[in-house]
C-alpha cells in the first residue's frame, strides 16, 4: 500500500512516520524548494509531546523544549504580576511537559528523520484525480504521482482542499496582527523558565523559554487586515503601538532583530467536518486552520497523525480507515478552532468589558482555572 503526502510540514511528515509503522510505503511532496516555516516558534503542550512520543520523535522535544516551569501574566502598562504560579500540577496531572520549540528547528529535525533525501520538492500540487484503483497527483511542473490514497497536509491555504469538499473555504480574519521573532533570554524582561504574558487594551506581548536560552516572543495588536508591512519599520511600529506599556516591554522592542520578525495577520477558517473524499483525506491545517490562542493548531495536527496510523492499525481497507481518522478527528479539531477563536476574542478585545473583566479575573486567579482549562485540552488528545 501507497499514501501520498502532500506537504513536509509537522502535519504531513508526523502523518508519514505514523503511516510507515503502519508498514504504508510514503512518498511526501513539498511544494517549496526550501522549508522556511511561518512564524519563529511553536508551543507545542502536553498532548503534542505525547503525540511525538508515540510517533518516536520525543527525542525532538527532548533536545528543543525550553524549560517552560512556570506561568504568569502582567500589566502591560505597569508589569504588575496579576497571577503567577508553577506549572507543576498540570504536568503531573497529565503526564508531560509542555515543549515550546523553534519552528524551524522542530521542522528541520522532523524532517532529517524522515530522511530529506526522500522528500520531493518543489512540487506544486495542481489538480488531483481518483477512481477505485487509486489517486494521482498532478503538478504544476507537468510531473504526477500515483497511490492508493492521498493525504493532503498542504497548510491553510490548502489546494487539495476543494478537491475534498467541492468547493473554496473562505478563511476568516480574526482581527489582529502578530508580530513574532527570537531574542535571547533576559531575566530583565521575564524570568527565563516561566510563559510570560504583558496584557492590555486588547493587546498581548508573550515570552516563552525554547532551548539555547532563547525567548520566543509574539505581540498582538489588534488592527485592520490588509495594512502595508515594512521590516524596516519594525521597531518604529511596535513603539508607537506600545509606546506608554512597561520598561520590560521597551526592553524586549530595542532587543529585537527587526530583520528576522515576522509580521502575521491571523487567520481560521469556519470549521467544517468533511475531511475525506473517497482515498483523500485532509490533515492539519488544511482540515481545521485555527488562530493560535490556545497553541493546538501543531499538536492538533500531530493529533491527526497519531489517530490516522491507529485508524490502519485497525483495518488495511483504505475507506474504511480514512472513514474512522474523519470520525475520531472532526468534532475533536472542530472544538479546539472554536475554543481558539473563544479566547481570541477575549484577549483581543471584542467587547473591551468582557477583556476588562477578564483581567480583573486574572488578579484572583490561582493557577487552577487557567490549569483545569489547560488539562481539559490536552486529555481530550487521543493518547489521553
Amino acid at each position: 500500500m501507497k499514501a501520498l503526502i502532500i506537504g513536509a510540514g509537522i502535519g504531513g511528515v508526523s502523518a508519514a512516520v505514523s503511516l510507515k509503522k503502519q508498514g504504508i510505503e510514503c512518498e511526501i511532496f513539498e511544494a517549496v524548494k526550501e522549508i522556511k516555516p511561518v512564524g519563529a516558534a511553536i508551543s507545542v503542550w502536553s498532548n503534542g509531546v505525547k503525540c511525538m512520543n508515540h510517533l518516536g520523535m520525543g527525542h525532538i522535544m527532548d533536545k528543543l523544549g525550553g524549560p517552560m516551569l512556570n506561568m504568569a501574566y502582567q500589566d502591560g502598562k505597569t508589569a504588575e504580576v496579576l497571577t503567577q504560579f508553577s506549572l507543576a500540577p498540570l504536568i503531573e496531572a497529565v503526564g508531560e511537559r509542555p515543549c515550546p520549540v523553534s519552528r524551524a528547528d522542530l521542522q528541520s529535525m522532523m524532517i532529517d528523520y524522515w530522511g530529506k533525501e526522500k522528500i520531493q520538492f518543489d512540487k506544486r500540487i495542481e489538480r488531483i484525480a481518483q477512481d477505485e484503483k487509486g489517486v494521482s497527483a498532478y503538478f504544476t511542473d507537468g510531473s504526477l504521482a500515483h497511490g492508493d490514497f492521498m493525504i493532503a497536509a498542504d497548510g491553510a491555504n490548502s489546494v487539495a482542499r476543494s478537491f475534498v469538499l467541492g468547493r473554496k473555504v473562505e478563511r476568516r480574519y480574526a482581527g489582529y496582527v502578530n508580530w513574532n521573532g527570537l531574542i535571547d533570554t533576559d531575566p530583565s524582561i521575564a524570568p527565563i523558565d516561566q510563559w510570560t504574558t504583558f496584557v492590555g487594551d486588547g493587546k498581548r506581548i508573550s515570552l516563552m523559554p525554547i532551548s539555547d536560552n532563547r525567548f520566543y516572543f509574539f505581540f498582538d495588536v489588534p488592527l485592520p487586515s490588509g495594512l502595508p508591512q515594512d521590516r524596516s519599520t519594525v521597531t518604529e511600529d511596535l513603539t508607537r503601538y506600545f509606546t506608554d506599556w512597561a520598561e520590560p516591554i521597551q526592553k524586549l522592542i530595542k532587543a529585537i532583530d527587526p530583520s528576522t520578525t515576522n509580521r502575521v495577520e491571523i487567520h481560521d477558517a469556519d470549521p467544517f467536518t468533511t475531511y475525506v473524499d473517497r482515498r483523500i483525506a485532509l490533515l492539519g491545517d488544511s482540515a481545521h486552520p485555527t488562530t493560535p490562542d490556545i497553541g493546538q493548531g501543531g499538536c492538533s495536527a500531530m493529533e491527526d497523525a497519531v489517530v490516522l496510523g491507529q485508524a490502519f492499525s485497525a483495518t488495511k481497507d483504505i475507506h474504511a480507515a480514512l472513514s474512522d481518522y474523519e470520525s475520531q478527528r472532526n468534532q475533536r479539531a472542530k472544538g479546539l478552532v472554536l475554543k481558539a477563536r473563544k479566547r481570541c476574542e477575549v484577549t483581543h478585545g471584542e467587547d473591551m468589558q468582557i477583556t476588562q473583566d477578564w483581567y480583573k479575573e486574572l488578579k484572583q486567579e490561582t493557577g487552577d482555572n487557567i490549569m483545569a482549562g489547560l488539562k481539559e485540552t490536552i486529555i481530550g488528545g487521543p493518547l489521553g
